[in-house]
């Protein structure tokens, strides 16, 4: 499946934003985003629609397997979230959520 590299981007980026909202109001805990690593094999190719003529794409492995309409490069890029007033991005867990780990009985004893 082929994904725009910028939707692919923004996918993390909502999945991230959805991640600090859970914290609620009084989070106990909370945790610093760090910086996000992402890689993706993309492949250029000619957009109509695009202001400069080409878009990226993120290619999927059953894209490689098939006959590629262009050539595949290996791009990666270190993102560092940061909340809007240009501090660290924090995430929590949901306030109604159970302490521990939850449900552990189907858990294969070490």
């Amino acid at each position: 499946m082929d994904i725009p590299l910028v939707d692919a981007v923004a996918a993390v980026r909502d999945e991230l934003v959805a991640a600090a909202a859970r914290g609620g109001a009084h989070p106990e805990v909370v945790f610093a985003v760090g910086p996000v690593e992402m890689e993706f094999e993309v492949e250029l190719r000619a957009d109509a629609k695009a202001k400069a003529g080409f878009k990226l794409w993120a290619v999927g492995a059953e894209t490689e397997a098939g006959v590629s309409r262009g050539r595949t490069h290996r791009v990666s890029f270190t993102l560092t979230p940061r909340n809007a007033h240009g501090g660290d991005l924090l995430v929590g867990g949901a306030p109604d959520r159970l302490a521990g780990p939850g449900n552990v009985s189907g858990r294969i004893p070490d």
